[in-house]
């Protein structure tokens, strides 16, 4: 199941590119949901929604997908979310992928979701990275292409995206799109499990017990590496 880009997670994103008192509107409504009060978050977001200002057409589609304030409408939540990432918003984009994914208040199509995926994963969205790799991991409305699985599953972990970084960890482990490698397996799940990833610490258990000491001791090395590049070109 691949999941959305809540509310809760970008109450904290600072609004770029915005300008004068649409950019000030967006950012009371945001300070507004923090503290709960979704009702005056509305107010603020519905009138630039209706002017068609993409951050709070999306924002208003977060608090009809979740009920935030409003009756859940799961289909008003794909109007607004269509209408940002038709200007380009990659979150929009990101999140009616997940919509199509998923079927959520929309007939499932794996084909409509790899298009919103990709539209906002070209934008460097790392979710959207990472969902994208998965398709072409397990052939959901694409083609199955292990190396393009691996190609935005390298783009997205390069960005700190546990979940793809734990999956590139599988890919070596089981010989995927790559020459099987328990170094470079071990070494990725090392860094998934640095980021809270469970599994990644299970399956980092699982591949030491075939890795002699010497090749355990690579992998460490280069997770310290990877680490100090900050993922980039691990």
């Amino acid at each position: 199941m691949h999941f959305l880009s809540s509310l809760a997670a970008l109450l904290s994103v600072l609004i770029v590119g915005g300008q004068g008192v649409y950019a000030q509107s967006v950012a009371i409504g945001l300070e507004a949901a923090q503290k709960g009060d979704f009702a005056l978050a509305l107010g603020e977001w519905q009138p630039l929604a209706d002017q068609g200002d993409a951050d709070a057409q999306f924002y208003v589609g977060v608090l009809h997908f979740n009920g935030y304030g409003v009756t859940q409408d799961r289909n008003a939540a794909e109007k607004w979310y269509r209408l940002a990432a038709e200007q380009g918003l990659a979150r929009a984009q990101f999140n009616l992928g997940v919509m199509f994914f998923n079927g959520y208040g929309v007939v499932q199509n794996y084909s409509e979701a790899g298009k919103w995926y990709r539209l906002s994963a070209q934008q460097g969205e790392a979710q959207a990275q990472n969902n994208l790799g998965y398709m072409y991991w397990k052939g959901e409305g694409v083609q199955q292409d292990y190396l393009e699985a691996m190609t935005y599953f390298r783009l997205s972990a390069a960005q700190g995206h546990g979940q793809a970084q734990f999956s590139l960890g599988w890919m070596y482990w089981k010989g995927e799109g790559v020459v099987q490698d328990d170094v470079f397996a071990h070494m990725w799940f090392s860094i998934a499990e640095s980021q809270g990833h469970d599994e990644g610490k299970k399956n980092r258990i699982g591949v030491e017990m075939t890795m002699t000491a010497n090749d355990i001791a690579k992998a460490q090395l280069l997770v310290r590496d990877c680490v100090a590049l900050n993922f980039k070109g691990c």
